[in-house]
């Protein structure tokens, strides 16, 4: 089995997305931990709405939830200020993932803007030692990228480089996005085994924690990072049906990032539980 879900919005709380989960079907989703294109603070937790979603999240067997960093997020960033920002939001979003714990929280590696891949493997390798906490309980995931402008983690090598540098390896994991990575040339279509096969070779299928399910615009290794709904894009239903059942990615949370409303989103979380069961 796996467990499927989509992203939500977190306007009105834990509690209100975990039955807005549970109308869609779902028993996982993604949420942005604060606006995911701005620069501010982010909204206070109510404590008292945390523990009700526990209790619904207990209740109905949910898997995990994947938090998502805001777009803005860039510790490797060539202005300090923006630097800056990436540590104070990244650490304060940790600590205010311990409302829900046990969970994971994702981000986009960042761009490096013209200081080399190298740098900013270095920059955000740093960000991880100096936020990272023994006792936290919250799994951060490193997301596979398109390889769009500067992107770093446009390759399971950059991911791989990062993870090497980080003290509390233990902490860490990576989400799959499956547009990203056949927008960065990895051809999950004709070749899903090999890639995961590479996966596993260069990090290790260990630290394969999420999927995100996504279908592209764009053809293979276009570097462009465009969602499509599942089966309008190049990806093809034929090649989720084999990403949801393939037996090494079984108990893993996909998230649906598809530009979807709620019936949309219904159709593909039921359609790729579906996948998943046809499993041999």
């Amino acid at each position: 089995m796996i467990y499927t879900g989509c992203h939500l919005s977190s306007a009105k709380g834990f509690e209100a997305m975990g039955k807005n989960a549970l109308k869609l079907g779902a028993d996982t989703f993604a949420f942005f931990t604060r606006d995911p294109r701005g620069g501010g603070n982010a909204k206070a937790i109510d404590p008292a709405d945390a523990a009700r979603f526990r209790e619904l999240a207990a209740k109905h067997h949910f898997g995990k939830i994947v938090a998502h960093a805001p777009y803005t997020l860039n510790p490797c960033g060539a202005k300090e200020e923006v630097r800056d920002f990436a540590f104070r939001a990244f650490q304060e979003d940790l600590v205010r993932m311990e409302y829900i714990p046990g969970n994971y929280y994702n981000f986009h590696p960042g761009s490096h803007v013209g200081q080399g891949a190298e740098k900013g493997i270095e920059l955000i390798a740093d960000l991880l030692n100096q936020s990272l906490k023994t006792e936290q309980t919250t799994t951060v995931l490193l997301e596979t990228m398109a390889g769009k402008g500067t992107e770093v983690g446009r390759s399971f090598e950059e991911l791989r480089a990062i993870l090497d540098r980080v003290e509390l390896k233990e902490k860490m994991g990576v989400c799959l996005d499956t547009c990203h990575v056949w927008d960065g040339g990895y051809d999950i279509v004709n070749h899903f085994n090999e890639t995961l096969e590479e996966f596993d070779a260069v990090i290790g299928l260990n630290y394969l924690k999420a999927i995100h399910s996504n279908d592209s615009l764009n053809p293979l290794g276009a570097h462009k990072d465009r969602h499509a709904r599942l089966g309008e894009g190049h990806i093809g239903l034929e090649a989720f049906r084999r990403i949801a059942s393939h037996p090494k990615l079984q108990g893993l949370p996909f998230i649906m990032e598809t530009p979807n409303d709620d019936e949309g989103w219904t159709k593909e979380i039921a359609m790729m539980r579906k996948f998943a069961e046809e499993r041999n």
